[in-house]
């Protein structure tokens, strides 16, 4: 039976939780709140195979940021968020040599001419590019010595350049060597409340597409030959999800209905996955596999890439945009 497509670990571990009524095995889930801030941090570690076979993702660590302010014109709130993933992204960089610069490579995934699929494309638009001054006047071209030569790819889509992503980018990695590969992708979401107010930032690298079910080869460290990490942010939820939403919302208020007890009882006694086949077999052929995303995604995503961007800068040279 088909489930949910998301891209979130969390919204994964927590789906076997509801089916399971129990703790997944082999994975581990730490929780902490900023009460003032309003910012949920959740740390899904996936550490055997059959636990990532379970939830659909790879072995390593899901560092989940969920904050509300995301989803409003909070400035001092996104730059909260942005302090947040920069301090997850430093812990999660690889360790280089005494003396030896931080190499970076950044690629911002997605078709800038698709608003919601265009976070990765806005995102590098907003970044402090350094290798090229590093390269012109050396390593104090920067008032920290130490600073990180960063360089950056939007590599487009396969309809664009006729080429797979992981193409593009094996290419360049093969060529300028960097220690470690960021790629920045929307992602797709189980829950329509984490559209635009989540991040996930991920050690196990990316399959561009997969949420919306459009699969194309992975950007790994296996693939690529460095470690890569993914930082994503939910823009889209498949239809079916929030007509089950919906149905089960409607569901509750029938059960204080006396008279439609049988009703609700009736729907609620199937699990999740017969619930949501259900709904696609009711739904029409062209709703079936449409993904939805709020309105003012333009608005969204401009704001997010501005967060995203300033968590990177911050992490690799303690400033904001």
């Amino acid at each position: 039976m088909d489930q949910v497509r998301t891209d979130l670990a969390l919204e994964e571990n927590e789906r076997i939780q509801e089916e399971k009524q129990e703790e997944t095995r082999g994975v581990r889930v730490e929780e902490s709140y900023m009460e003032k801030e309003d910012i949920r941090i959740t740390t899904v570690h996936i550490d055997t195979e059959n636990a990532a076979r379970q939830l659909g993702k790879p072995r390593g660590t899901y560092v989940t940021i969920e904050a509300s302010s995301m989803s409003q014109p909070d400035e001092e709130g996104h730059r909260e968020v942005s302090r947040q993933m920069a301090d997850i992204l430093k812990e999660m960089l690889p360790r280089t040599e005494e003396g030896k610069e931080l190499s970076v490579l950044i690629a911002g995934l997605g078709n800038r001419n698709v608003t919601p699929d265009a976070l990765g494309p806005q995102t590098v638009d907003h970044l402090c590019i350094t290798r090229h001054m590093l390269r012109e006047f050396g390593r104090y071209a920067y008032e920290d010595p130490a600073t990180p030569a960063i360089s950056s790819i939007v590599p487009g889509v396969m309809g664009q350049t006729g080429m797979e992503t992981v193409e593009i980018i094996q290419g360049i990695v093969e060529n300028i060597k960097p220690d470690a590969l960021i790629v920045i992708d929307a992602l797709a979401a189980r829950s329509v409340r984490r559209l635009g107010r989540t991040i996930q930032i991920a050690d196990t690298g990316i399959s561009p597409g997969s949420g919306v079910g459009n699969h194309r080869n992975s950007i790994t460290r296996e693939t690529i030959g460095v470690p890569v990490i993914a930082i994503g942010i939910p823009t889209v939820v498949e239809a079916a999800t929030i007509v089950s939403d919906s149905v089960n919302n409607l569901a509750q208020a029938l059960s204080q209905w006396e008279t439609m007890g049988m009703l609700s009882r009736s729907w609620n006694a199937l699990d999740e996955a017969e619930q949501r086949n259900l709904i696609r077999e009711l739904l029409s052929p062209q709703l079936n596999n449409m993904f939805v995303t709020p309105k003012d995604i333009d608005a969204s995503i401009n704001a997010m890439s501005f967060t995203v961007a300033e968590g990177l800068n911050i992490a690799f040279l303690g400033q904001q945009s």
